[in-house]
């Protein structure tokens, strides 16, 4: 299944939990507020999920004092229950996810289309952190 262009950017971890706990985390709407940002100047205070192939997902990331906010959505064109997700992005990037259950820990290996705007290690850094925050708040939750 080809998800991302030549140019893709893939970041990823592990996360010390079995894969249906780190899924639970990934796919609830309650953790994604809590764990989608990327500095703790930066927050989610809304996210909804329908997490099936042709449904939709939305995230709402906010500067915390207000200043800026913006609306991070798309839709799944593949989801394979602890195994994958993919989904294409409102700007028509595409993104995939996949979840490697090894027993007690979960690797997470996340490969997007960068888009044109921002430099690609500025990107990069920035889906990375997302990911390190994910992993933190997932570990000491479940």
């Amino acid at each position: 299944m080809e998800t991302a262009n030549n140019n893709s950017i893939t970041v990823e971890t592990t996360v010390n939990l079995p894969v249906a706990k780190v899924w639970e985390s990934w796919s609830d709407p309650a953790h994604i507020k809590k764990w989608n940002n990327a500095s703790p100047d930066w927050h989610s205070p809304y996210a909804d999920n329908d997490l099936r192939k042709d449904g939709k997902f939305k995230t709402t990331m906010a500067a915390k004092d207000g200043s800026v906010s913006f609306d991070f959505e798309g839709v799944y064109t593949h989801v394979k229950e602890h195994e994958l997700i993919a989904y294409t992005m409102g700007d028509g990037r595409k993104v995939k996810i996949t979840f490697t259950s090894d027993g007690d820990q979960t690797k997470i290996t996340e490969t997007f289309d960068p888009e044109s705007t921002h430099p690609v290690d500025m990107q990069r850094g920035g889906w990375q952190a997302i990911l390190d925050n994910f992993k933190d708040y997932t570990e000491n939750n479940f």
